[in-house]
């Protein structure tokens, strides 16, 4: 019994004597792993002479596979080429016992105890099904080396099983746990054979060394129909060695292999049921040719880069079942063809000067780059297919309109004709009825001209025009056609299309293009994007979707008029006119458009849109628009903080939600009826006044967030308004003229989150309402950064105004000496603001654990010149979290107890000196460019267990090669930023 397997072997490996590893080292390699070499070398050498087949299957035994074989047998084995010989000659064994093994693999990879079955000793193996208790995906690993040491060299068969391997036998050497399994899974050979025909040779041959059934399932003569040596060196006896193996086979490839005429001649005599046969790169001799006619079953034949024959003499090519024929890239004088069922036919890039075809049912021929064909030689061939379909004669310079017409007029049925790089076809006079597919690419002689000959294609679908150098017009009135290409067209003007069909237009850098005229019930996108002449624009396009008119700088604003009801493109979704910069003034009204761009259209004055559905819309860089109406739209969110120049606005947007002005500082007319709107952002319109706020408020009820920085024409009438807003919670008024902040209180019930940066005109009773009166109760983030209220007007407010849980401070000339350890009569006597339970104006003295309770939990106080000393007690700092006293330059005292404090930024801090920390829940601390020394920071984060961050940049007392000592204090630091430079 001989079997084949498909092995891929890597280097020449050396004899070895240990069947088991020698017949793995071929398949995986050294390792394990399976090496390939592509250019291998095919010689066959009895590298494992005397090897045990036993032995060498032993890693991939079956589950429950009995395997008996002989200790001589004989392996034929190819180290070096895809395929190997396994001779298996089997003796008879009277009288000894066939190796049992039943494995039972979990999927837990865990061997457990199984079942010796016994067979006996003449049952075919090879014949009977495997029953298989379960599987384990952990092949290789550990269950197969172990039943590597079955079947010792030159030693009697004996019956294993893997319980023995483990240990657990009795005295006899007999399982101990023998027990028989219910469930079992029968693997028929249909079965087996379905699965295989998923496997490549390669694991073909793999499953060809787990047991007698696989390996008899791989050989099966299916799985090797198509044998390829393709770049492999195979010698005329390999092969011929091989054909005998696989008679059947019906495809060979033997393309690259050497000196493939030899090879040639011994397939096509040899394989009887050859279909398919591909050669190359190399001699092909007139036997060959002669020889392919014994092959009577031969259906494709590929020939590419070749030389046929000795150059100088015709080669004939007659066939009565030849089907496909591929000559390409070969070298031969002249080739006669003589196929009556031949149906395509590929001479692409030969160099022959001559081509006689006889073949009556010939439907596709492909001569594209045969330069050396004269133009008669291409039209005998052509005219002698009466039945061809497709054509393909590009770079065949020499073909002429003759040719063409001829071609016509003999082949009806011409359906697709590549004529590209044609330079001497004008296709006049030629009429080509039936034609659906024309290319012309880079034909110098295509004119307008040539476009009367087209329309006479009324069948046409696909119609490619690029490099036509001297094209001016297109022209078409064509039903069905569907694709048209014209791009890098130099002089090309005028596009007319009236075609029902028309589904795509491709048209890129043709810089004179002017005007363009569609008409199409199918297009759906249309793409024109750097049409730099580009002025005029019709279009009758019922479906189309989508516009790109990206970088059509000379488009005017007529195009308005073609885009809105009533323009003929009454489903248009998407319009993009980015870097139009030829528009001035733009009007829409469409209701069906969804989105449009005019980003970059710096010319763009006035915009008016009224499209009721339309939800996205980009004005990016029209820095220039002084008006815009959007009266109705549907749009969500607008920006108009890019359009400095607008004085005038007009927005009608029932499901707007956001509206951001930021930035219109001449905008002195707006009407906004937006009734959905919850965020508006007005910074910097400082000719916004009272009664366009008014109005607003009152159009938009549901406005939670307003911001009015910059905005010094709002006065105490338009903050009353506010009343109109119940849902306001977010109210922005910094940098405005306000003198008092009653509105506010008045009209903001629910007011969270108030910002007055830099309102230097409020008096220092202005927060007095916050604090006694109650006022907004639901505040709880204050911003007075930049302010000049006094003195006593912070100490009062951070003293009593309890709810507060963000306050921002920063850069408050009157912020003094931030002290919470002194009661309210000791402030009377100490001039810095000390925050008490109680403010020093209340005059009397409360115990801590009478004070009410602190919600502040961030405190912003950066940048405060007059801060020197900082002084928080446990009792005192409640929730306070976060505390940033940083590039407060003259602070030089710190000492703060606060149980939740979790951020302390002192940066910049350059007079600092003390510094005393009882912060346990401390994690980051800032020091950079703090004049504090080493001794002042280590006793201060020593009593920081929970810190994970430290900063001490550019802090000069401080030595960055001592930052072990830092560590050693606080053994919770994760990180620590030093200088790089020692001081």
């Amino acid at each position: 019994m001989r079997i084949w397997c498909c092995l891929c072997f890597g280097e020449e490996e050396e004899d070895n004597k240990k069947g088991y590893k020698s017949m793995r080292d071929p398949i995986f390699g050294n390792n394990g792993e399976e090496s390939p070499d592509e250019n291998s070398a095919f010689d066959w050498r009895n590298v494992f002479d005397g090897v045990n087949v036993a032995a060498a299957v032993r890693p991939h035994v079956g589950a429950a596979d009995n395997v008996g074989v002989a200790r001589n047998e004989e392996i034929d084995f190819d180290s070096n080429w895809l395929f190997s010989e396994v001779e298996v000659r089997n003796e008879n064994y009277s009288g000894e016992r066939m190796l049992n093994v039943n494995l039972n693999l979990g999927l837990s990879g865990e061997a457990s105890s199984s079942t010796v079955l016994k067979e006996d000793s003449d049952r075919d193996t090879c014949s009977k099904r495997p029953k298989v208790n379960s599987f384990s995906l952990d092949w290789d690993n550990h269950l197969l080396q172990e039943t590597s040491f079955l079947c010792p060299m030159n030693e009697a068969v004996v019956d294993v099983s893997l319980s023995n391997l483990l240990g657990a036998t009795d005295d006899e050497g007999k399982d101990t746990k023998m027990e028989d399994f219910d469930v079992r899974m029968d693997l028929t050979d249909d079965l087996l054979h379905m699965v295989f025909s998923f496997l490549d040779h390669i694991d073909l041959c793999r499953a060809a060394s787990v047991c007698n059934q696989w390996r008899a399932a791989s050989s099966h003569e299916d799985f090797w129909r198509y044998l390829n040596f393709e770049n492999k060196q195979i010698s005329s006896n390999q092969f011929e060695d091989m054909c005998r193996r696989y008679p059947n086979a019906t495809t060979i490839n033997l393309y690259g292999t050497p000196n493939i005429h030899p090879l040639a001649m011994k397939a096509v005599s040899s394989l009887r049921n050859l279909e398919t046969l591909t050669l190359g790169r190399g001699q092909l001799g007139e036997t060959f040719f002669q020889a392919l006619t014994d092959c009577h079953v031969l259906k494709n034949l590929t020939i590419n880069d070749a030389t046929l024959g000795n150059g100088i003499q015709e080669i004939p090519i007659y066939h009565d079942s030849l089907c496909v024929l591929q000559l390409v890239k070969c070298r031969v004088l002249r080739v006669s063809i003589r196929c009556p069922q031949l149906e395509t036919l590929s001479l692409k890039r030969s160099s022959m000067p001559h081509a006689v075809l006889n073949c009556p049912l010939l439907h596709d021929l492909d001569i594209a780059s045969c330069h050396k064909l004269s133009d008669a030689a291409i039209r005998s061939a052509a005219t002698a297919c009466p039945l061809l379909e497709y054509l393909d004669m590009s770079n065949c310079s020499c073909v002429s309109d003759e040719t063409l017409r001829d071609i016509a007029q003999t082949c009806g049925n011409l359906r697709v004709l590549d004529a590209s790089y044609c330079p001497n076809i004008s296709l006049e006079s030629v009429r080509l009825v039936m034609l659906t597919v024309l290319k012309l690419h880079s034909c110098e002689g295509i004119t307008s001209a040539s476009m009367a000959a087209i329309a006479h294609s009324y069948m046409l679908e696909v119609l490619e025009l690029d490099n036509c150098s001297l094209l001016t017009s297109v022209s078409l009135d064509l039903p069905r056609l569907q694709n048209i290409r014209l791009v890098h067209c130099r002089k090309f003007i005028d596009l007319n299309l009236h075609c029902g069909m028309l589904s795509s237009i491709t048209v890129s850098n043709c810089p004179l293009l002017q005007r363009i005229n569609i008409t199409s019930s199918s297009l759906k996108k249309l793409v024109l994007q750097k049409q730099e002449s580009l002025t005029t624009i019709a279009l009758q396009c019922p479906n189309l979707l989508e516009v790109d008119l990206t970088e059509c700088e000379t488009l005017t604003n007529s195009i308005c008029e073609v885009f809105s009801d009533g323009g003929g493109c009454p489903v248009l979704k998407s319009l993009v006119l980015d870097n139009c910069e030829s528009l001035t003034l733009v009007a829409f009204c469409s209701t069906s458009l969804v989105s449009l761009s005019l980003a970059g259209c710096r010319a763009l004055i006035s915009l008016e849109l009224r499209c009721p559905y339309l939800e996205q819309v980009s004005l990016d860089g029209c820095d220039h628009l002084e008006v815009a109406s959007f009266c109705p739209v549907g749009l969500r969110s607008l920006n108009l903080g890019i359009c400095p120049k607008m004085n005038m606005l007009h927005i009608e947007a029932p499901q707007m939600a956001s509206l951001e002005l930021k930035g219109c500082g001449v905008l002195s007319e707006a009407s906004i009826n937006c009734p959905l709107l919850t965020s508006f952002d007005a910074s910097f319109c400082s000719q916004l006044k009272d009664d366009c706020l008014s109005a607003t408020t009152s159009s938009c009820p549901l406005i939670e967030s307003l911001v009015l920085m910059s905005c010094p024409s709002v006065g105490c009438d338009g903050l009353l308004s506010l009343q109109s807003l119940p849902n306001l919670t977010y109210l922005d008024l910094s940098y405005t003229f306000l003198v008092t902040l009653q509105p506010v209180y008045e009209s903001c019930l629910r007011l969270k989150v108030l910002k007055l940066q830099a309102c230097k005109y409020l008096t220092d009773t202005s927060l007095e309402p916050l604090y006694k009166e109650n006022a907004l109760p639901a505040l709880c983030e204050l911003d007075l950064s930049y302010g000049t209220l006094c003195q006593s007007a912070i100490e009062e407010l951070l003293a009593c105004c309890t709810h507060l849980s963000h306050v921002s401070l920063n850069g408050c000339i009157n912020m003094h000496d931030l002290n919470w350890g002194l009661t309210g009569d000791q402030l009377s006597h100490i001039p810095s603001v000390s925050i008490a339970p109680h403010g020093s104006s209340l005059g009397e003295h409360q115990l801590p654990n009478e004070q009410p309770k602190r919600l502040l939990e961030n405190l912003n106080c950066v940048g405060c010149p007059n801060i020197k000393k900082v002084v928080i007690p446990m009792a005192q700092g409640f929730l306070l979290s976060s505390l940033n006293l940083s590039l407060s330059a003259n602070l030089k005292e710190v000492d703060i107890a606060c149980y939740n404090l979790c951020v302390l930024n002192l940066s910049n801090c350059c007079s600092l000196e003390s510094l005393q920390l009882e912060c346990p829940r401390l994690s980051s601390l800032f020091l950079q460019s703090c004049n504090i020394d080493e001794e002042a920071v280590e006793s201060s984060i020593s009593r920081c267990t929970m810190l994970e961050t430290l900063d001490v940049r550019f802090c000069l007392k401080i030595c960055p090669l001592s930052m072990t000592r830092l560590r050693v204090a606080c053994p919770s630091l994760k990180r620590i930023f030093s200088s790089l430079v020692p001081s």
